[in-house]
């Protein structure tokens, strides 16, 4: 009989316990997995830096370069950008390395299908948000984003829950959903193609492998798909980061 993917795939049973109080799944170690390799590859394209950079240096270096160029100071500035950058990177990459764990043989899950991550990267988003637009502006920061310029006075009593609900609610759960539910929806896609082609292959058999090789290919074409869904996501995440920070620091505020 076939089983296709079930959601109680994103609460695997507790594998032990860590310190003896920490429960740690499969799940956690997918996510340790992701930010050891993430250490190891920055330790290792920055460990020796050389004026003619190696290949390894150059690839580290095209990869911080685009956090820089293409989200920090693009949206920010060269000044803003520079203060914003090392926790724009952090969250770039380490969204990436746990996005592609997803298609990476023997982990098949995404180290940020599960909400713990999504969450906690939005309200760090939502922090700095915060943050940026109370140390440019101590005093106007939150008058200016519930009570915008240019509105009537009398319409503040609809304007302003909108601007609070819209500004301080909305914003992190949409970051956190966004990515959980892509992250989610692509493990489950990828499961059930492979698991119809070994269900078609090996249980059933005989002419049923001709729809093992239709699955097999649509998983594998989905596989390339996820690559880029999870390059795409990081990038999203990130940069809608930015682009918070930057309404925070406007002129405005």
């Amino acid at each position: 009989m076939f089983h296709g993917p079930s959601i109680d795939e994103f609460f695997p049973p507790v594998l032990f316990d860590a310190f003896g109080v920490i429960p740690v799944t499969r799940v956690h170690l997918i996510q340790f997995v992701a930010v050891i390799a993430v250490v190891l590859v920055f330790w290792i394209g920055t460990r020796r830096m050389k004026v003619v950079p190696g290949r390894f240096q150059s690839l580290t270096e095209m990869g911080l370069d685009f956090v820089r160029v293409n989200i920090a100071e693009d949206l920010l500035g060269k000044k803003d950008g520079a203060r914003f950058l090392p926790i724009l990177t952090t969250m770039f990459f380490m969204i990436l390395f746990m996005n592609l764990t997803g298609i990476i043989p023997f982990l098949n899950l995404a180290g940020t299908a599960i909400i713990a991550v999504p969450l906690l990267l939005a309200v760090v988003s939502y922090v700095t948000f915060i943050y940026a637009g109370v140390k440019k502006s101590p005093k106007n920061f939150f008058k200016n984003s519930l009570f915008p310029s240019g509105v009537p006075p009398f319409l503040y009593i609809i304007v302003t829950p909108l601007e609070f609900i819209s500004t301080f609610i909305i914003r992190p759960i949409t970051l956190t959903l966004r990515l959980l539910m892509n992250m989610m929806v692509g493990h489950l896609m990828l499961v059930l193609f492979f698991s119809a082609t070994q269900f078609f292959l090996i249980t059933m058999g005989g002419w049923w492998s001709v729809l093992a090789a239709g699955s097999l290919a649509f998983g594998l074409a989905f596989t390339v798909f996820e690559i880029l869904v999870a390059v795409l996501q990081a990038y999203v995440f990130t940069i809608l980061t930015a682009v918070y920070i930057q309404l925070a620091v406007a002129e405005e505020h």
